[in-house]
């Protein structure tokens, strides 16, 4: 039941002094720009979207579970020094065009992985005709192109906002150090884009992956020469990247216009207010009926479908259909566990446009649309305002103050439940190399942490290690027969699911590996990714290259996440190989790791693996994880 977590965190909240905002507060990413974040400061969170704050001007940083523990527990959070790759926007934005916009065209320059190990600076005179939410749903989008935080300067947009939000007093503190909150005169960037506003089209990205961009205006011609679906079967708004008063304005904007001449919605259209300040505010301003009147339906303050958490009835699992939504992810299955729905992220005003042609074949820009009293109209380019003109709304008060003493406050964790499971130590090293392991799997293309541990329904068991690893790689396509969730097990020559071969070969006390591809692990910042292959016995990941996050969970969790020296010798190591990792006496940074391949014809190959850990992180592989070394150092301490 999810009273049990909930009693979970609001026990521990309370003991440990940790204040808990309740389920119906909404994404944490808008409840951090509401209330937390500010120009300067340094805050890490546990997802990936966590750079949202960067819309004012904080460097927030997504990353795993653990790295939090480390920092909550007072420990130095480590990170090896990004670069920076500056954004310089000139003209302004008008129209159509949208910041989603924005960061929709930088994906498509950059790709997925183009971020990756860089901060993302936007500059430049075009900065100031952005929105203070505008500029956060750039920065939360960056997560999509690997970046590890995207930033703005700090500007009187930033200001309006946090004076709207009872922050006023930041604000006049912002103003005193603004030199501190701007780039640097004469400031070096190790990569420069520009963008000219006043020339940006609106976008449309995907299906499948967010860095495949296309002009709206194009998108339905590609989408028939491709084969991907024209028609819309649902419209979705919201999300931590877009569901901010402004965007909900704009959607409304263009919903009534719709409205005028009779018309509703031909796809079905949902929205997701990203907080309970959202909510109340748009319902009090009217823009939520609008919404409802044109065929929407309000869904809860809640990640809902952009994570998965979607109850869709209107299609059949493996029926080729296409959505589109303001969200910032679309990997196949991610909103709604079909690998057949072809997903595109672009702005709310453009999914409320296309939601109401029901087609991609629509550019609101030139086209038309037919009226109930069959007059031909064309849609204004919307326009609204960026904050509401009275306070906003906060809703009902979902927030849990921690007591000023929790000492005597017990956590409740029931032994009985199938959503939560207190973890127990992983074992530690044995000193020894790593014989024969088995090649659990052969990762083909893109393997998304979606991919390692899918969200959607297995969300309920996010408190419980054992029950999640149900879903280890499941999404992943076997290099073998080019089919998901079916490996051969090694030792009975049997073909099943992935993590049923892996809970066999650990009940056998057989060590396994998984061979990846490019990028592996990109998208969430999802800790069971890296826990769960450690849960059924994983040992080492071996990769053509990894996503940030995900990498630094593996080495948490005791993992050894390693790359090929030689991207071809990706091709060497075939499923039916064994593997030994020799030369683990010695293991030290910058030093390459050695990997025996045997195939079953007796044969032998070695390759040289390439890993990033420092001493610290050799010393997290040792202890077992980076949790078991933290014990050894306070039993030391002690």
């Amino acid at each position: 039941k999810p009273q049990q977590v909930y009693n979970f965190l609001s026990t521990a909240g309370a003991k440990y002094g940790v204040g808990f905002w309740k389920p119906g507060s909404g994404i944490i990413h808008q409840i951090i720009l509401e209330n937390y974040s500010y120009p300067g400061v340094m805050l890490i969170g546990t997802d990936s979207h966590t750079p949202n704050g960067g819309g004012l001007g904080g460097i927030c940083i997504g990353v795993g579970g653990a790295d939090a523990v480390d920092v909550m527990a007072g420990i130095p959070w480590e990170l090896k020094c990004p670069k920076v790759i500056g954004v310089k926007l000139t003209g302004k934005l008008s129209g159509w065009s949208s910041p989603k916009d924005v960061i929709l065209k930088v994906a498509g320059i950059l790709t997925v992985k183009g971020g990756t190990g860089a901060i993302i600076e936007y500059h430049g005179p075009g900065v100031d005709s952005i929105s203070c939410t505008g500029m956060a749903t750039i920065c939360n989008m960056g997560a999509e192109i690997g970046a590890t935080t995207s930033v703005f300067p700090y500007n009187t947009r930033m200001k309006k906002y946090l004076s709207k939000t009872g922050r006023a007093d930041i604000a006049a503190l912002a103003d005193e150090f603004q030199q501190y909150l701007v780039p640097d005169a004469g400031c070096q960037y190790d990569q420069v884009i520009e963008i000219n506003l006043s020339e940006l089209k609106p976008h449309i990205n995907g299906p499948f992956t967010p860095d495949l961009a296309h002009p709206v205006s194009d998108v339905g011609a590609v989408a028939e020469k491709e084969g991907w679906p024209v028609d819309i079967r649902v419209g979705l708004i919201g999300s931590c990247t877009n569901s901010s008063y402004e965007d909900m304005g704009r959607s409304a904007a263009v919903a009534k216009q719709a409205l005028a001449h009779g018309l509703k919605c031909k796809s079905k259209f949902t929205i997701t207010p990203g907080s309970e300040q959202i909510r109340a505010t748009i319902e009090r301003d009217g823009y939520a009926q609008i919404l409802r009147d044109i065929g929407g339906l309000i869904l809860a303050n809640a990640c809902g479908p952009c994570i998965g958490q979607w109850d869709r009835k209107d299609i059949k699992k493996g029926e080729k259909n296409t959505i589109v939504t303001s969200y910032n992810r679309n990997f196949t299955g991610r909103n709604d566990a079909n690998p057949e729905t072809h997903a595109f992220v672009t702005s709310p005003e453009i999914v409320t446009a296309l939601s109401i042609a029901g087609t991609l074949k629509f550019n609101p820009e030139t086209d038309f649309l037919t009226g109930a009293d069959g007059k031909k109209f064309k849609l204004e380019a919307p326009d609204a305002d960026e904050l509401p003109k009275l306070d906003f709304d906060p809703g009902q008060d979902t927030y849990q103050y921690p007591p000023k003493d929790g000492s005597g406050q017990h956590v409740d964790v029931s032994p009985t439940s199938q959503r939560l499971q207190l973890l127990e130590p992983f074992d530690k090293w044995d000193g020894k190399d790593l014989e024969d392991m088995l090649i659990l799997i052969k990762v083909k293309g893109k393997c998304t942490t979606d991919h390692i541990s899918a969200a959607g329904p297995w969300l309920k068991f996010r408190g419980h290690l054992d029950n999640i690893s149900n879903n280890l790689l499941i999404g992943a396509i076997n290099i073998e027969n080019g089919k998901a969730n079916s490996v051969r097990n090694a030792l009975t020559q049997e073909f099943g699911p992935v993590p049923d071969t892996a809970r066999y070969y650990k009940k056998m006390g057989v060590k396994w590996a998984v061979i990846g591809d490019e990028n592996y692990g990109e998208g969430s910042s999802r800790e069971h990714a890296a826990l769960e292959p450690r849960h059924l016995g994983g040992r080492v990941i071996i990769t053509k290259s990894f996503a940030r996050i995900h990498e630094t969970n593996l080495k948490k969790q005791g993992l050894l996440p390693l790359t090929f020296a030689d991207p071809a010798d990706y091709n060497k190591i075939h499923p039916v190989d064994k593997l030994s990792i020799v030369g683990l006496a010695d293991f030290a940074p910058g030093k390459p790791l050695k990997c025996i391949i045997k195939h079953p014809n007796g044969s032998q190959e070695t390759i040289m693996l390439n890993h990033t850990f420092n001493e610290s992180q050799i010393e997290w592989f040792q202890a077992g994880s980076a949790l078991n070394r933290m014990k050894e150092l306070q039993q030391k301490s002690s």
